[in-house]
Formats: C-alpha cells, structure tokens, sequence
C-alpha cells in the first residue's frame, strides 16, 4: 500500500537478448514427417496396419472353438434335374407349383380377392367394425373390404383386435423417472341395429 512514488517501476528492457525468438533446430526427417499427412491407405501391409487389425477376442474365441471337425461321410445333394421322384412325390411338387401360381395370381392389384385379407387389413377391419351402428354400416365396411358380411361375422366370433377399458388405465414411475402405463384390455362387441 502507500504511495505510488515508493514503488518502483517495471521497465522493459530496450534491446532483445541474444535468444529471444530462438528455436531448437529440428532434425530434417522430422520436419519432413510433421509437415506430410499421414496416408489413409497403404499398398502394403505395414506393421501398425498389422496391429491395427488384431482382435484378441477373437483370437481368443477361435482357439477356445479348437479346429473344424469335417464328416467326411456326408451325403452330397444331388441336383433336382437327377432327382428320380416317386408319383406320390411328383405329384406334391407339382401341387405346391400350382399353389404358389394361384398365390401369385390373387397377389397382383388388379385381381379381386373375396375373403381374403392381409393381417394389417384385416386388423384395420376389426377396428372399424367396432364404431358401426347398423347393419347397412356393416353391409359398406364389408364391401369396402372385399368380405362376405356373413364371413365377416363367422370370424369375429373367435378374432377381435384389443380395445383399451379406460378405467383400468394406471400411470407409474419407476425410481430412474419413467413413466409407464399399465392398462386392461377388453373384447369389444357392437349391437348393430336392423
């Protein structure tokens, strides 16, 4: 503390010293290495790529596998065009011909297929079946679906997609903050109207 006159003041000195500015010569192959980027690939294999692409583990798990065991005494699969059937064979093979033709067929867009769904349509389905409140309503959906309504109702005897009991609805969280909930599910019927 006190006054200002008591300190003394820092000067700078007026010339530079001898090293100021000076550096340690590098060696030549040094300043070479630092100045080129490392390649991404090589032509051959050096020894850090050699490294590089050693897996203990999976070395590890190879030894524990032991050498492959060949039976030698395996029946080798014989070409189907040297294949002699049986009739009772001839004749599944050319069943499941025809089948998969007939599958191909009703898979293409233009062809109708009645009573036929996908899972994913027939879930869609279900679904709408449940808000209908009138025959006519089921009579469009069913149409809409390509279904007989008598199949329609044949098939939800047995099959119904989950509807949500809102009442059974219950919210928890678990000690690290999430949330769950927990909920009834419930077979929904409708009373159509004539």
């Amino acid at each position: 503390m006190g006054s200002s006159a008591s300190k003394t003041a820092r000067t700078l000195p007026k010339e530079k010293s001898s090293w100021a500015g000076a550096r340690t010569p590098l060696k030549q192959d040094s300043a070479q290495e630092i100045r080129r980027p490392r390649p991404l690939a090589f032509e051959n294999k050096t020894d850090a790529v050699e490294a590089d692409g050693k897996d203990p583990q999976f070395m590890s798990k190879l030894s524990q596998l032991g050498p492959v065991r060949v039976d030698h005494h395996m029946r080798s699969v014989r070409p189907v065009r040297n294949l002699v059937l049986d009739s009772s064979q001839a004749d599944y093979v050319q069943q499941m011909h025809r089948s998969r033709l007939q599958s191909e067929v009703e898979a293409l867009p233009s062809h109708s297929t009645q009573n036929r769904l996908l899972a994913s349509s027939l879930s869609e389905l279900l679904e709408a079946r449940k808000t209908v409140k009138s025959q006519a309503e089921l009579q469009a959906l069913a149409e809409q679906y390509h279904i007989d309504v008598t199949q329609l109702d044949k098939l939800a005897k047995f099959i119904n997609t989950p509807s949500i009991d809102e009442s059974t609805i219950v919210r928890s969280t678990n000690q690290d903050g999430e949330e769950t909930l927990t909920m009834m599910a419930s077979w929904v019927t409708q009373n159509l109207k004539p």
